[in-house]
């Protein structure tokens, strides 16, 4: 014993602290977060419940009131989104999807939106209903009244979309149909006034089809005060009788506002302080080539801007085809505000959503 502990004794190394380098601690952060807790209440909310319980299939159906309202709402949800603030005032609420085409902007702004307003979205494409089958629209539709709280429907046929809502016993929502994009047109005239300030006074110029979204850009922005002049060749001009009311509707706005439409694209935006168009062969259409033969005088070029107003903007609805429509210098250049209307997809919505999904009280 004695000799093996002077044995290791002797050989024992001669061991002496060593300070480090440097500070091994300096400039480390936490690897992890500290998620939940308390959960507090979303701030107070109030909007008019007039639209509760009601849908939205044309632009019509929303008087200027009406659409006044939803606008401010968007705003303040923007600005409370921007700002991080929750505002789940839709918990507890779920929404139907249906869709018949894709979609990118419709379809992912009302699912996140539902998902920030606290709710849930279920998205119901064309392989997931029976109706493939053969079961009727209206069975879908009093079927899903009974498990959701509304319905937003992207269908080919405007009268699918009216059978849908007439047979359901809760909200439904016009997605995009064959005769109107009401949803598109309504976040447009956000993207208008947050841009100039207001909407009467000001004169939106559209070159291209006479389509479902120029359409809802006839109602909605006459309704609202604005000029709305139409570009499109003949066979491609829109719906007479949407002319028509489009223009009761300016008469009415009282804001001196017009509505026109002719075959020449340099006297359609002359003065105007937007420029808009769309694809020239939307989803489901089959002439193409002729389409784009005839409407390639229509393609909204630099020349084109020019002869806007000097603070004009380039509007589209996207998505887009560069250099067919539209030149790639304006889609890309700095009067093109193509992904502020995109982003106001998402605000509108929500706005939609909380107006016709909203309590019993309209108060959070």
């Amino acid at each position: 014993m004695y000799e093996a502990s002077a044995r290791s004794a002797q050989t024992a190394p001669d061991l002496k602290p060593v300070a480090p380098a440097a500070d091994l601690l300096a400039g480390w952060e936490p690897r992890v977060v500290s998620l939940g807790g308390v959960l507090t209440k979303p701030a107070s909310f109030t909007i008019s419940t007039r639209l509760r319980g009601r849908s939205v299939l044309t632009d019509v159906d929303l008087t200027p009131d009406e659409i006044g309202e939803v606008l401010e709402t968007a705003a303040r949800l923007k600005a409370l989104r921007r700002s991080g603030q929750p505002h789940p005032y839709l918990a507890g609420k779920s929404l139907g999807m249906i869709f018949q085409h894709p979609s990118t902007r419709t379809r992912v702004a009302f699912e996140a939106g539902m998902a920030q307003l606290g709710g849930q979205a279920i998205f119901l494409g064309v392989n997931d209903l029976q109706i493939k089958r053969g079961e009727t629209i209206a069975d879908t539709a009093i079927v899903l009244s009974r498990y959701v709280d509304g319905l937003v429907a992207r269908v080919a046929s405007h009268k699918d979309l009216e059978e849908l809502a007439g047979n359901a016993s809760i909200p439904v929502l016009n997605g995009l149909t064959d005769r109107a994009h009401p949803m598109q047109a309504l976040s447009d005239l956000l993207t208008l006034q947050e841009q100039f300030g207001e909407l009467k006074g000001l004169k939106l110029a559209y070159l291209g089809d006479g389509n479902n979204m120029c359409h809802s850009l006839l109602l909605s922005g006459a309704a609202m005060g604005v000029s709305v002049s139409v570009a499109a060749p003949a066979g491609y001009q829109p719906d007479p009788d949407v002319v028509n009311q489009a223009t009761w509707l300016a008469a009415a706005s009282g804001a001196g506002n017009t509505v026109a439409v002719t075959d020449d694209p340099f006297a359609a935006v002359t003065g105007a302080d937007a420029v808009y168009t769309d694809v020239h062969v939307s989803m489901g259409q089959h002439n193409g080539a002729a389409r784009a033969v005839a409407l390639s005088p229509y393609k909204v070029t630099t020349e084109i801007m020019a002869a806007a107003s000097s603070s004009a903007v380039f509007m589209h609805c996207l998505p887009m085809h560069r250099d067919e429509e539209v030149a790639a210098a304006v889609a890309d250049g700095p009067q093109s505000i193509i992904f502020d209307q995109a982003e106001n997809r998402l605000h509108l919505h929500k706005a939609m959503l909380l107006h016709t999904l909203c309590g019993a009280h309209g108060d959070w």
